[in-house]
């Protein structure tokens, strides 16, 4: 198999976890908002001054989006233009991956998640997401699943084993994180597609814009899904705007993290066939600085989310933390900020967020974040020259 020869690896030691300024003393984007109940935002800053390590394992990734751990240490990284390499844990990169899909990577979109199999070193299979060209202009969400090739080279026995309906003609908000439960079912978060128009779908259960859809591995409705009038079988819940993120808790419970608009950012744990709002309601508001429909921020038959940002981070990938490197990080919820360009560590009683830091803030946009088999910290940054970093702690 062909290689890059590996980037000169840099590690960097960083003194303090938090800025000198409290975040949470920003001003928030929406003015009279108030949460639905106490600690839904701005929960206390943690004091976590612990020296940590930066270590930049492969540099020139062109907007690395996704990644997951192969059996043996390396990694599968997806890059947003249509690439999936291998990266080693000494920094060797390989040749882009062949046998995969075309991507339309025209704004947002492009090639996105990837998991690979429990099974993998018996069965070699893997499941990536991406932005699926479907004719005149228009795209979906698409999951496909593949062999990769003993040596590592090429993608075979390709198949799309999921397309978003309906395709739009837009360049934004595609999801997208793929999560297995413990089931074997497939958990996939899809955008509601950006503008105007598409947003509204998001309350439409006849189409998969702004859902959580879970599927068997080798495409369909999972069994177990909710039945939802009118629904397609497919969605697991509904009314969500943009998730970038999303795990499974400790309990097997899925979590994930959205976009919102400025000032409505949200963490949930969606259950089976509920309505989480978008666009009807949402904490922030527009762009324009206009609200978003009445501009309210609950309505009965919807939920609130677990927290929300105001201002936001732009939370991208997100994980448990349950290594060994970290133990006083255990359970924490590790989420990946784009806008506020740090990793943020949220602390947990149940489902109550009760204390959030934020590590290496103005040092790139952090698109995702996973956990390394001996417990390191691992990230990608979010840049035409982005990285696979590696966190420790200092010694």
């Amino acid at each position: 198999m062909f290689r890059i020869a590996p980037v000169f690896v840099l590690a960097t030691c960083f003194a303090a976890a938090l800025s000198a300024e409290d975040f949470n003393a920003a001003a928030p984007n929406a003015d009279g908002q108030l949460p639905a109940f106490e600690g839904q935002t701005r929960a206390p800053v943690i004091a976590d001054a612990r020296p940590l390590n930066r270590e930049i394992i492969a540099r020139r990734l062109n907007h690395p989006w996704g990644m997951d751990q192969l059996p043996d240490g390396r990694w599968l990284v997806t890059e947003r233009p249509g690439r999936m390499r291998i990266i080693t844990p000494e920094g060797t990169r390989s040749a882009p991956i062949s046998g995969l899909p075309d991507v339309d990577a025209r704004g947002q979109g492009g090639l996105l998640d990837v998991v690979v199999a429990e099974d993998f070193a018996a069965t070699r299979r893997v499941w990536w997401s991406f932005s699926e060209p479907r004719g005149e202009g228009r795209n979906s969400t698409s999951v496909a699943t593949g062999l990769l090739s003993e040596d590592g080279a090429a993608m075979t026995d390709v198949a799309v084993i999921f397309r978003q309906e309906p395709t739009w003609d837009s360049q934004l908000h595609f999801g997208s994180r793929l999560v297995f439960d413990r089931t074997g079912a497939l958990f996939v978060t899809t955008g509601e597609r950006g503008h105007a128009a598409p947003r509204q779908l998001a309350q439409d259960v006849a189409t998969d814009l702004g859902k959580v859809v879970r599927i068997a591995p080798d495409g369909g409705p999972a069994a177990g899904n909710p039945e939802i009038a009118g629904g397609r079988s497919e969605i697991w819940s509904y009314g969500h705007r943009n998730m970038q993120g999303a795990t499974l808790g400790p309990d097997g419970a899925l979590w994930t993290v959205e976009h919102g608009p400025q000032g409505g950012d949200e963490l949930n744990r969606p259950e089976p066939g509920r309505n989480y709002g978008w666009p009807v309601i949402t904490y922030g508001e527009d762009y324009s600085g206009a609200p978003i429909g009445a501009g309210i921020t609950a309505k009965a038959g919807m939920e609130q989310p677990l927290y929300y940002w105001d201002p936001v981070i732009a939370p991208s990938g997100m994980t448990f933390y349950a290594g060994t490197m970290f133990p006083d990080w255990q359970g924490s919820l590790l989420i990946g900020g784009l806008a506020s360009q740090a990793l943020v560590r949220l602390t947990l009683d149940g489902t109550k967020v009760t204390g959030e830091a934020r590590y290496f803030e103005g040092q790139g946009r952090v698109r995702d974040v996973d956990v390394a088999q001996d417990g390191a910290v691992m990230i990608l940054s979010d840049a035409r020259n982005g990285a696979l970093i590696r966190i420790t702690p200092a010694e």
